[in-house]
């Protein structure tokens, strides 16, 4: 990992990795925006979780994977256009035509190729994914934290929230990079002009040719760069999202 980012800042420039920051940024406010007031309500509202007392795992399993898949629906377009960009900076070493000028050509291209729906490429492993890490991250992220409340000394403080965060991040990566592998593949092939795929027919079409060629371990292949992002981004995450909410005055998630 560490030689692919540097042959990528000497061949490219430093700046080129964050290659599709932008569409990454408009994506997480779409996605977790949605994903986060959809688990809150279906933990409070829907599945009815009483405060100071245990929440069922199976419950909060659903309301993860619940948020998760809602979210990244609605945030599909965005990872549509982050994926492409950054797939960019390859085309140009294979000595290809760049293909976007920015985002939001990159969403005019995308749209006048392939229609509405080209936008939505690949959404179904996309919400499959997001459905496993969320999964991962809010399911354990809440589980944790609750049973370290109600079952050790810890107190509802920083401490109790990176430790928790620390295990959402590396259950999230175990949990979503077979998902993130056939998500790539899914989205980065080639579409004829309706944007049907012409390499794989599904998800789970998809999954079975990666396996029965490459074997069941490619499904792993780029976790360690997967959890080595998700666990700085989850401790960043839900430090700040634990500390917004106690300067607005909302109670602890």
């Amino acid at each position: 990992m560490l030689r692919t980012a540097a042959g990528i800042a000497q061949e490219e420039g430093v700046w080129k990795l964050w290659q599709g920051a932008t569409p990454a940024v408009y994506r997480h406010i779409v996605y977790t925006g949605v994903r986060m007031v959809t688990y809150e309500h279906l933990r409070d509202s829907v599945l009815g979780r009483a405060e100071g007392e245990s929440f069922p795992l199976w419950k909060a399993v659903v309301g993860g994977v619940s948020a998760g898949a809602i979210g990244q629906f609605f945030a599909s377009p965005t990872d549509l256009v982050k994926v492409q960009m950054q797939m960019e900076g390859k085309r140009k070493l294979e000595g290809k035509p760049l293909r976007f000028r920015g985002v939001h050509h990159a969403f005019l291209k995308i749209l006048s190729e392939g229609g509405v729906r080209g936008l939505w490429a690949g959404w179904v492993p996309n919400v499959q994914r997001a459905a496993l890490v969320n999964m991962g991250d809010l399911t354990t992220y809440d589980t944790v934290k609750h049973f370290l409340l109600l079952n050790t000394t810890l107190v509802d403080n920083s401490v109790t929230h990176s430790v928790s965060s620390v295990c959402s991040g590396l259950v999230a990566a175990v949990l979503g990079t077979p998902a993130d592998v056939v998500k790539t593949r899914i989205m980065n092939q080639p579409r004829d002009k309706q944007g049907r795929g012409l390499l794989y027919k599904s998800s789970m079409d998809c999954l079975i040719q990666t396996v029965q060629g490459e074997g069941l371990m490619s499904l792993y292949k780029g976790f360690i760069p997967t959890w080595m992002r998700m666990a700085p981004w989850s401790l960043v995450f839900w430090l700040t999202y634990e500390q917004i909410r106690r300067l607005c005055g909302v109670t602890s998630f």
